[in-house]
């Protein structure tokens, strides 16, 4: 079952940060969230903005280094499936291992790359550009 949380139009990267603030009060610890659109829509920045929130000041994109693992008020591991080329080597660097974490929560960049590996419950954040140069945030969550 899915249900959509909210659908917001971000006109500014302000109005993005507020998604991700009030999205946090959504989250508990062991939570799964992909992040899903193309390139430049705010995925990295919606996951900076909550990294922040949690006291983490200096998170980064994990596009090169595939997992970033970040310590605040919680824990947190951001994922890039971008570069990733098969789904071994999502293997090979623990990635269910990560998943199994329960005091963590996971953000998944380019997570539709490889949705079978992928936990049923999760929460997907879907960005979007529309022509007037807006983005359309959809927040849903697999149970």
């Amino acid at each position: 079952m899915n249900i959509i949380i909210n659908q917001f139009i971000s006109t500014k990267e302000e109005d993005t940060e507020k998604v991700a603030i009030d999205f946090v009060q959504y989250l508990k610890n062991g939570d799964v969230v992909i992040l899903n659109g193309p390139l430049g829509c705010g995925k990295t920045f919606f996951v900076k903005k909550i990294a922040k929130y949690y006291k983490i000041p200096n998170s980064s994109s994990p596009t090169f280094t595939l997992v970033n693992e970040y310590i605040g008020e919680r824990k947190i591991y951001h994922f890039d499936f971008y570069r990733i080329n098969s789904i071994n080597e999502l293997y090979d660097i623990g990635f269910v291992d990560y998943l199994s974490d329960k005091e963590a929560i996971s953000f998944i960049e380019w997570g539709e790359l490889f949705p079978e590996i992928l936990p049923k419950e999760k929460y997907e954040v879907s960005f979007e550009f529309n022509n007037d140069d807006t983005r359309k945030i959809t927040i849903i969550r697999y149970e």
